[in-house]
């Protein structure tokens, strides 16, 4: 439980009816009878101005900076500054665990994330990964005696020596380094350098995607002849059905993974071996990894749609079309818009449009730069998916991929071709109606 008396050291004012929380969140609709509120400052707003919302909701107590609140509304907790008290509250906790692995790296963090934890039997993150998101993960999880998997993710100068400075990892991994967030970071030796920041932990590691700017460091993935690796698999054979592999002499599969997912796995294989896991135990919960919603998911059926919608960079979508030449049957390309490029954005564009076309035998494009993303351009998402859907047959592999455009209103991203998502659940959608049926709507 996590008790509002463990801030009186960060001088707080509690009020006599705040009670413990199981869990905190700095977003006062999901505050409930189990979880506390944290009010904020924001880019727009304070959360000082929900926190009635949050106690109306049942909030055991709410953290605010608020003056005066503590003796004036039920359940608060005051302190001077909420985000100071809230970080080194996290700090305190997280002290108390014994291994704390931090992940970053320009694609490849919520895959690596995911397969660390099953191999350590961690609790990690969830999607998330800001400063307040972190804080509020290591206050609830920190004393716990499982290890704690932490994503790290940045976008402007300086944001990893905070991450850093809260997480303090045991172990610092850097999955990969390319063309992303070029918008806060502006080019790829400064992206490097601002990552590589995680490497000061005990223990360093980096995938291979990234060896080029760290080559003191320890790799890990898998040995070729030219390229040895420090912490490698065997054997990687990868195949539609997924990827299999050797580690320390023992067999590992994984259904529908690509080489991305394998060298996560051997990241964390070779976590929980040095950690004193028994081997088999974390072969057994890496072959069940189910990876979240957009990152490589493969639905397979009369055609099979590979969604890889959920954000999309030069190096994210190279590894997805690199997995594509995998599958048997007639592959198909559909990009949109990689977000946050800068000056840089229509000469990567055209980088990745000749990769797709290489590596498809259709190759779709939409938004901006449709016209060389794809050898079919369709300026809106609506029009692109009234292309496909003509032109889809059974047995097609449909790869689909671009940045989610989050802050974007549902129509700024249709016409700007990016959140792909929607894409990938009408071709599900029109798939499932059957062949008659698909072919009569169409009609």
């Amino acid at each position: 439980m996590l008790n509002p008396h463990d801030l009186l050291p960060f001088e707080a004012a509690v009020h006599p009816a705040a009670r413990p929380a199981v869990r905190l969140t700095w977003d006062s609709r999901q505050a409930d009878a189990e979880t506390a509120f944290v009010a904020l400052p924001g880019e727009h707003d304070h959360g000082n101005r929900f926190i009635e919302s949050a106690l109306e909701r049942g909030a055991p107590f709410v953290l605010t900076d608020l003056p005066g609140a503590a003796g004036q509304l039920p359940r608060t907790v005051e302190v001077s500054d909420s985000l100071a008290a809230l970080t080194a509250w996290a700090q305190q906790e997280r002290a108390r665990n014994r291994l704390v692995v931090g992940i970053t790296g320009s694609v490849g963090k919520t895959t690596a994330k995911a397969y660390v934890a099953a191999a350590l039997n961690a609790h990690y993150m969830p999607v998330y990964n800001t400063i307040p998101a972190i804080a509020c993960f290591l206050i609830e999880f920190g004393s716990s005696d499982r290890p704690l998997v932490v994503e790290m993710g940045i976008d402007r100068v300086g944001e990893m020596d905070r991450l850093v400075n809260l997480v303090h990892p045991d172990v610092g991994v850097v999955t990969s380094i390319g063309a992303a967030h070029l918008e806060g970071l502006s080019s790829l030796e400064i992206i490097a350098r601002e990552k590589g920041k995680i490497l000061s932990a005990p223990q360093a590691l980096v995938g291979n995607q990234a060896r080029v700017w760290y080559p003191e460091r320890a790799i890990y993935g898998f040995s070729t002849p030219e390229l040895p690796v420090t912490y490698s698999g065997q054997d990687l054979r990868v195949t539609e059905q997924g990827a299999d592999f050797t580690y320390a002499g023992q067999a590992v599969h994984l259904p529908h993974a690509s080489q991305v997912q394998a060298e996560a796995a051997v990241l964390g294989l070779h976590l929980a071996e040095s950690n004193g896991v028994p081997l088999a135990e974390a072969i057994q919960r890496t072959e069940q990894v189910q990876v979240p919603s957009g990152r490589y998911q493969i639905h397979s059926g009369r055609y099979t749609v590979i969604d890889d919608a959920y954000n999309a960079s030069p190096l994210a979508v190279q590894a997805a079309l690199s997995a594509l030449k995998n599958f048997r049957g007639r592959r198909i390309s559909v990009l949109g818009t990689m977000l946050e490029l800068g000056e840089t954005a229509p000469e990567l564009h055209a980088e990745v449009g000749r990769s797709a076309c290489d590596s498809a035998d259709l190759c779709f494009g939409v938004g901006p730069y449709a016209e060389v993303l794809g050898k079919r351009a369709y300026r809106t998402v609506p029009e692109l998916l009234s292309a496909l859907k003509a032109e889809v047959q059974d047995g097609d592999v449909i790869l689909v991929k671009a940045s989610r455009g989050i802050s974007m209103t549902p129509e700024q991203r249709a016409q700007e071709g990016v959140g792909l998502d929607s894409v990938v659940d009408e071709l599900l959608a029109w798939r499932d109606r059957g062949p008659a049926q698909a072919a009569a709507s169409l009609a």
